[in-house]
């Protein structure tokens, strides 16, 4: 996991068990505006994609997202990382209902402009199990949200990501856009004591740093969120933190150090039920349930 940021000067902090997009290590010196300034620099591409939807974490990037039957009137979602969970990485195993929070998002436009504050009224889900997600629910709906500052959610995908689709990673923490492919999909990914299953692998342009984790994965063709940035092999180990190893089906690992990876998002859509609000048992709701449940 790429690791959470914390200070103005994006001091790296990581807590035990977790970090951002596989806790991203290796982090630039300067501040944000600097580093983002010079990564566009390096990288600079013309993207088709833009930031309205995207919000800011005082650590991580995230979206203000919708899903397909989601209702104008339904409270917002802010979709993140596991590990950028405001309390600490979630243990494996470990999942999160209905936490409340208080926790307050940046909303960007299609310029990277804070246009307002988003505030969170709990943790609707989040793990590290299977997967690397956190889904907050706000104290306004779309609809008041569009009102007073002319921004739609994006929507998630309810389809499984294609191999070789054009994407565009999105950081609402950098201002700062990726695009590459997906090279393809992950059937073990090991990070530390977390494993990620059938995890999106991308191409090598997609030069993903810390912040960026939680950043939604957009495919270029639909405009919809696929998956979610969390992680990358900065240092060529195996299986620790902030490098992690991809396990095939048959058990053999492989490391690809500066290879970059996401979480798929495709699975949370039927676990949403009527007025945005989470359902495990709903039919076909795949993701990790807490303990007893």
């Amino acid at each position: 996991m790429r690791k959470p940021l914390v200070g103005a000067f994006c001091t790296v902090l990581l807590l035990g068990a977790g970090a951002t997009p596989a806790m991203a290590t290796g982090l630039p010196t300067g501040t944000a505006e600097e580093t983002a300034s010079a990564h566009h620099s390096a990288h600079a591409h013309v993207h088709a994609i833009d930031f309205a939807g995207t919000v800011a974490l005082s650590n991580c990037s995230g979206s203000l997202v919708r899903m397909p039957d989601s209702k104008p009137g339904d409270p917002g979602l802010v979709l993140s990382n596991g590990h950028c969970l405001e309390t600490g990485f979630p243990a494996p195993g470990e999942v999160i209902v209905d936490q409340p929070s208080t926790r307050t998002f940046s909303l960007l436009d299609a310029g990277a402009k804070s246009v307002g504050t988003l505030k969170a009224d709990k943790v609707a889900y989040s793990t590290m199990t299977d997967t690397d997600i956190t889904l907050y629910e706000l104290n306004s709906t779309y609809d008041q949200i569009q009102s007073s500052y002319g921004i739609k959610p994006l929507t998630l995908s309810d389809q499984h990501p294609v191999a070789g689709k054009a994407i565009t990673v999105v950081s609402g923490y950098w201002k700062q856009t990726y695009s590459c492919k997906i090279d393809g999909f992950v059937h073990q990914l090991k990070e530390g004591d977390w494993t990620w299953k059938d995890s999106v692998r991308y191409t090598p342009e997609c030069e993903t740093i810390g912040g960026t984790s939680g950043s939604p994965v957009v495919d270029d063709q639909s405009g919809q969120v696929v998956a979610v940035n969390n992680t990358g092999n900065e240092d060529g180990q195996q299986c620790t933190v902030n490098n992690p190893c991809e396990v095939d089906e048959n058990g053999k690992v492989t490391v690809h150090q500066g290879t970059n990876y996401a979480e798929e998002t495709y699975i949370i859509p039927a676990c949403i039920g009527t007025g945005n609000k989470l359902d495990l048992n709903a039919e076909g709701c795949t993701l990790p349930k807490p303990a007893g449940q």
